[in-house]
């Protein structure tokens, strides 16, 4: 029997940003980012994730963990520009067959996303698994095969093999064909024990030049470690919420601000995961992912305060002279400089201690083969070393 998976109500402060526009359409929020022309390295990485009833308890570890896969790439490719892409599945008849949310610098958006899914539908073994694969391999913005630097992996996660009987799909071998050619490596992530399953998802990881991983149908033991760190990194990142300057359309304004908020509305150890990525990929100079924060712009040379009309501006500016609105803008700067400084800090605290006690876990099979530990594993195999 399938299971509805159903999102608490803390969640939902965090979706308003959504309501011009379809949750679930490809997002005016949520953008595929261009690449850079920079030969900076960069990791682009999609989920193509099975969303039927079946699978509620890997998504609910899935939207735990997320942060924390995240943190692993980013402590060992600290240089990278890392880019997430999501593509949620079901089947013929159910209330979607595909959701895409194309590869984006802006992870908290995307986490957004994930957290939006449930787990429900589905009823029947195959799914529209060669469709998923169809539109993750074409339509999340990927960069061009030939760019230099660039590291292309997609994990498809699910437990149930692909309808070869819908004709009007490319089916999954002229798909990674496709993939490979595009510089995408393909691993497939096995959620179960069918048979059926096996068999398909190990011939795609082959094609696909990835891995085959098996895990258990809930996802694993999943091992959230909350340190004492934790409410510490929390109160220095509301406090480095407080020097964020919204900017732009009222739109990207109420973005910016629910992305402050969604630090308040998961639990503590998600925060600190959340901050600490954040803080590492924007080298202490952002708050929230994403453009729209007028201090980390300006800070990254995205923009200058000259360059932002002045209804583009949030209410408070609007209202001072050009001088009062620059010396404000040299206060939030400094203001953040100073709590960055002080959240690095405990967050290398929080990665010493959470080694310490990860070091010290057991090594049965169910945690080592769990979702984000799997995950985690191959994707640091994947990627290239620093030289």
């Amino acid at each position: 029997m399938k299971k509805a998976f159903r999102i608490f109500p803390v969640f939902s402060l965090i979706f308003f940003f959504f309501s011009t526009s379809s949750l679930y359409a490809d997002s005016v929020v949520l953008r595929s980012v261009p690449p850079a022309a920079s030969p900076q390295k960069r990791i682009e990485l999609a989920f193509v994730l099975d969303t039927t009833g079946s699978m509620t308890g890997l998504i609910d570890g899935a939207k735990k963990k997320i942060w924390s896969i995240a943190n692993r790439v980013i402590d060992s490719h600290p240089d990278a520009d890392i880019r997430m892409g999501l593509v949620g599945y079901r089947d013929l008849g159910d209330e979607y067959v595909t959701r895409k949310f194309p590869l984006t610098t802006d992870v908290q958006t995307l986490y957004a996303h994930l957290l939006a899914f449930e787990a429900e539908g589905g009823g029947d073994a195959p799914e529209s698994v060669n469709e998923a694969l169809d539109v993750a391999v074409t339509q999340l913005g990927w960069s061009p095969p030939k760019t230099p630097g660039v590291s292309r992996i997609l994990f498809l996660v699910g437990d149930a093999p692909p309808h070869m009987d819908y004709n009007q799909d490319r089916k999954y071998p002229e798909v990674i064909g496709d993939a490979v050619q595009r510089g995408i490596t393909v691993n497939t992530v096995q959620a179960g024990t069918a048979a059926q399953t096996q068999k398909v998802w190990q011939e795609m990881a082959r094609l696909g030049a990835g891995q085959y991983l098996s895990i258990p149908q809930d996802g694993g033991r999943t091992t959230i470690i909350e340190t004492p760190y934790d409410t510490e990194i929390r109160i220095l990142q509301k406090d480095l919420n407080l020097t964020i300057i919204p900017y732009g359309t009222s739109v990207r304004q109420e973005s910016v601000k629910a992305k402050a908020k969604m630090y308040e509305a998961v639990a503590p150890s998600t925060a600190a995961d959340m901050s600490s990525y954040v803080s590492k990929t924007g080298r202490g100079r952002s708050a929230v992912t994403g453009s729209g924060d007028l201090v980390a712009d300006v800070e990254k040379g995205k923009t200058t305060l000259s360059q932002v009309a002045k209804t583009d501006l949030p209410e408070n500016l609007q209202k001072m002279s050009e001088s009062e609105r620059a010396a404000y803008l040299e206060t939030q700067k400094a203001k953040r400089a100073e709590v960055s400084k002080a959240l690095a800090e405990k967050i290398s605290q929080r990665d010493a201690y959470i080694q310490e006690k990860m070091a010290e876990m057991p090594t049965d099979k169910d945690l080592q083969d769990s979702f984000d530990r799997s995950v985690s594993k191959t994707l640091l195999k994947q990627i290239p070393s620093e030289k």
